[in-house]
């Protein structure tokens, strides 16, 4: 049967408003009593029952976690930052996986919002207005990790994805490249796709280099499509010199492409990218990228939302963290 706080109180000899206050925390019960309710807590094996203690405080403790897709090593990354400052604040993280699909995405922000979160943290998507619309209906703050929304109406922590990517195609082109193609995410996308691609074209602009059309691809940012933009690349007259991809993984891509042919990187082509995932160090040669912390990107966010829960004072609530151009070998420096 299950142990209530009425077994515990008649166990420790004591009331129920006493067993609620040492479960709580309160510090007005004497040690001597909260000792023996302690101890009759350990003798019963009671758990408190969280769904009522949140009724009763308005509070429980939970923070919801919207991850884009749990299989890709950039989201668990961040989410490792989420957990570890939840944990020093006394927060439960509920973490949600929804496979980059709009509609799951939704119905989990509505769930999430059911269940009575504290807070809400949507990570590394797409804000449309369905999203916006969401949020609207929640009485708890909301804050945006990995992405922002486009009118910046909800805190957010994010890199500047646009310089981001202008200054991996500037690395390239500091190096004597001018034929530079890109494999870009969907320009539906305003961070990881359409922010990169522009940063991409400012960096050919501020060098006086054409934008080709012909040389650029869209990927879906996962590997598969980096080897099936690399293969339209390696069928062209004039192929590109170096490789710009939006994401590690269609680097990655990318190079095992160029691989397949026969080719090598840097030799044949020079590739890099933007994120710093840890296959980007264990790929061979090791890839040239524009690292985004991912860590602090979860830990900085969860610990705003942290303050936006505690109702603290927010001097900045969308937060720009810096990234760092991490060169390697897969980059030929021409020059």
């Amino acid at each position: 049967m299950t142990v209530t706080i009425y077994d515990v109180a008649r166990e420790a000899g004591v009331s129920m408003a006493t067993v609620s206050r040492v479960v709580n925390n309160n510090p007005n019960v004497k040690p001597q009593t909260r000792k023996k309710v302690y101890e009759a807590i350990e003798q019963l094996g009671y758990r408190p029952n969280a769904v009522a203690r949140g009724l009763a405080s308005k509070k429980t403790t939970t923070v919801g976690v919207v991850i884009p897709d749990i299989s890709n090593s950039i989201f668990a990354e961040i989410a490792r930052g989420i957990e570890d400052i939840a944990n020093m604040y006394h927060y439960n993280i509920i973490l949600c996986n929804a496979d980059k699909r709009k509609e799951k995405e939704i119905r989990v922000i509505n769930t999430l919002l059911e269940k009575q979160v504290d807070g809400l943290l949507f990570m590394g998507g797409t804000v449309t207005d369905e999203h916006i619309q969401a949020f609207h209906t929640a009485a708890v703050p909301i804050v945006l990790c990995a992405t922002s929304d486009e009118k910046g109406s909800y805190p957010s922590v994010d890199i500047d994805h646009e310089a981001a990517a202008f200054d991996a195609v500037n690395t390239l082109i500091r190096h004597g490249h001018r034929q530079i193609a890109m494999i870009s995410g969907t320009l539906q996308d305003p961070a990881n796709g359409y922010a990169r691609f522009q940063g991409y074209k400012r960096a050919l602009e501020t060098a006086g280099i054409d934008y080709q059309e012909d040389l650029v691809r869209i990927g879906n940012y996962r590997y598969e499509s980096g080897v099936e933009a690399m293969k339209y690349f390696l069928g062209l007259k004039k192929k590109p010199s170096a490789i710009f991809a939006a994401t590690d993984e269609m680097a990655i891509g990318a190079i095992h492409s160029i691989q397949d042919e026969g080719l090598k990187v840097p030799d044949d082509f020079s590739v890099i990218s933007v994120d710093n995932i840890r296959m980007a160090s264990m790929v061979r040669p090791q890839l040239t990228t524009v690292a985004q912390p991912m860590y602090d990107l979860g830990a900085v966010a969860m610990r705003l939302l942290t303050k936006l829960m505690k109702k603290e004072n927010v001097e900045n609530p969308r937060v720009i963290l810096p990234h760092e151009t991490i060169l390697r070998l897969s980059v030929n420096y021409l020059d």
